[in-house]
């Protein structure tokens, strides 16, 4: 389990990662990110201020079960 508030999920079969941010106590899906500038309007939306910065803060931000800024098909 990570103390980072936005998880980036593994990559889809498809292309794409899923998004969530826990917050209110429960997990809340942003949507599926294409690119960093997907990543970055999700985390915007969500009222994360500075989201570009917060990227490679693993407090922040934890990339599961595959490379970070990699959004391609597994």
């Amino acid at each position: 389990m990570s103390s980072a508030p936005i998880v980036v999920h593994r990559p889809s079969r498809s292309g794409g990662r899923r998004v969530t941010v826990h917050r209110h106590g429960r997990d809340e899906i942003l949507g599926t990110a294409y690119s960093d500038h997907d990543l970055v309007v999700f985390l915007e939306g969500a009222g994360i201020t500075e989201s570009d910065a917060v990227l490679d803060d693993p407090r922040w931000v934890e990339w599961r079960d595959g490379p970070a800024h990699q959004f391609s098909a597994a």
